[in-house]
């Protein structure tokens, strides 16, 4: 960290020589160790150590910008020479700059996120076979293997600009996953489950986590065909996320200073039912997206994106922000722990309340378009009869139009999938178009 620290004070020195006006530098280092084995044999071991600086510059509101993953002083000269070559050769850009200084953070702290795992190869290799065996185990209906893996990494990264703020974070990530294929010849349905976490001791145990991915593909054996019609549809937690991330896309700056989102101008518009609250909590301890500073050296805030199913304001950096002439929200780079509020229990008691409809587990495609709203993938999961799971169905469409699927929804579970900075339960939506038979 200390070396990465030096590299960017370095950097901001050389760019001011240089003559640039104002000037960022990020920089990262990431180690990591990634495992997959399949049928009980080891298929890869792969150990990296990647390294990331970039430069930018700005001479007035000309921007340049340039990376290097070399740390010869020859080579970071270049890399600034570069940059200020690239915006000298640039048109001025109205938009462009640092944030304003006023909002950058002025405290900068841990939020529980550093936890390496001294994992071998070995030890990584054996807890794979271990996940991948149990899972085998689990079900006699399960034919064939598409692997389990272990990984395991580290990063550190320094961010720095010539407002004279430095941030520097440190993280860990943990995976451990499985996926299994159960039946024969056309009958074979495919599944899986995996865990995640900033510390190994939060992931769920290898032999839990194969016999849940044989209980999955198990499960989908048998699939009835499903006649087209307009259906109830809730959406697992492990796939509502989904929904949350189109939303995302929607309302961040980007796609509104084009013009390409079917949600411009819709800050203080009623959007979804008037119990729904979307609030983001940066400052969560061991969150997978904590920071108290975005990717500008913003401070974040703890705030609402949706409160009473109004839309309270976009997502925002300081470039997308000044184009629509508002302030910056400290999103650039995204959003940090995005809490959803449930009204629900967990995902029985939501099927039971349901009673007839469609429960969708896995989501395929594409075909969600920000800019019209338009909706349509493919799905798989199971069909609800009297509020109980009654087949399994596959090979269907659902679509609908997403400001009325938003304003559709009718509840949101409290079965949160936490492996994911968007932290939400199942959804349920009261009627989407089902493309069957």
């Amino acid at each position: 960290m200390a070396q990465l620290q030096g590299i960017t004070a370095e950097l901001l020195d050389r760019a001011r020589a240089a003559g640039a006006s104002q000037a960022e530098v990020s920089c990262s280092e990431e180690r990591g160790l990634n495992v997959n084995v399949r049928m009980g044999a080891v298929e890869t071991v792969e150990s990296t150590h990647d390294r990331g600086i970039g430069v930018t510059v700005y001479f007035g509101q000309r921007k340049g910008s340039a990376s290097t993953a070399d740390l010869r002083p020859e080579s970071l000269e270049a890399t600034v020479a570069q940059a200020c070559a690239i915006a000298r050769h640039t048109e001025d850009d109205d938009a462009a700059g640092l944030a304003d200084a006023a909002l950058m953070a002025r405290e900068v702290r841990e939020f529980d996120t550093w936890h390496p795992w001294a994992l071998d190869a070995d030890h990584a290799i054996d807890l794979a076979l271990a996940c991948e065996q149990a899972g085998r185990d689990a079900d006699p209906r399960i034919a064939n293997s598409d692997g389990a893996s272990v990984g395991s990494g580290t990063s550190l990264s320094v961010y720095a600009n010539s407002h004279g703020f430095v941030g520097a974070e440190r993280d860990s990530h943990h995976s451990i996953g499985c996926a299994l294929i159960a039946g024969e010849g056309d009958a074979m349905q495919r599944d899986g489950w995996y865990s995640v976490a900033l510390a190994a001791d939060d992931l769920q145990s290898p032999a839990a986590i194969g016999r849940l991915a044989a209980q999955r593909a198990a499960a989908r054996l048998g699939p009835k065909p499903l006649a087209t019609g307009r259906y109830p549809v809730l959406f697992a937690s492990e796939v509502a996320r989904s929904l949350v991330g189109h939303l995302l896309g929607a309302v961040s700056g980007g796609a509104l200073y084009r013009g390409a989102s079917f949600l411009v101008d819709s800050v203080g518009e009623q959007l979804f039912p008037d119990w729904f609250a979307i609030d983001e909590r940066p400052f969560l301890q061991r969150g997978l997206r904590s920071s108290a500073y975005d990717s500008e050296g913003v401070a974040t805030r703890e705030s609402s994106l949706v409160a009473g199913g109004v839309l309270q304001r976009y997502v925002l950096g300081s470039y997308s922000a000044r184009k629509l002439g508002l302030q910056t929200t400290g999103n650039a780079g995204g959003v940090h722990n995005l809490e959803v509020a449930a009204n629900a229990g967990d995902l029985d008691d939501m099927l039971r309340g349901m009673g007839r409809g469609l429960l969708v587990t896995e989501l395929m495609g594409q075909g969600v378009n920000i800019v019209t709203g338009d909706y349509s993938r493919g799905a798989a999961g199971f069909w609800i009869e009297d509020g109980a799971i009654a087949f399994p169905v596959d090979g269907i469409t659902i679509a609908g139009k997403l400001r009325e699927m938003f304003a559709g929804i009718e509840a949101v579970g409290r079965d949160v999938d936490t492996r994911s900075h968007i932290r939400t339960g199942s959804i349920l939506i009261g009627g989407m178009t089902v493309a069957g038979e």
